[in-house]
């Protein structure tokens, strides 16, 4: 399963929209109103079929300009990081860096 620290971003990023708050992120409410719309696919499914793909430490997840940008640390060093469209969740390419 994912560390805590993992679950704790996860969770964070699939907060539903809220007012925003002094110092929020504009990138992150317009990404959770994509998802809440239906235009994005929830980040929990991207990390998932990544995470199966490549066991390993989820290092970091970002969005741009449409597309989830997700790498993670597999047991044999290697980083690995896959792009995934995030209107429709379908994996664009995998980059791997040892």
């Amino acid at each position: 399963m994912y560390p805590l620290k993992t679950l704790v971003v996860i969770a964070l990023a699939l907060l539903p929209a809220m007012p925003v708050a002094a110092g929020d992120d504009h990138a992150q409410q317009t990404a959770r109103r994509a998802v809440e719309q239906g235009r994005y696919v929830p980040l929990e499914d991207v990390v998932r079929d990544a995470m199966r793909r490549h066991p390993g430490t989820l290092l970091e997840v970002e969005l741009d300009d449409a597309v989830y940008e997700v790498e993670i640390l597999r047991a044999d060093g290697v980083v690995v990081e896959l792009d995934y469209d995030a209107r429709n969740g379908k994996l664009l390419k995998t980059e791997l860096d040892d």
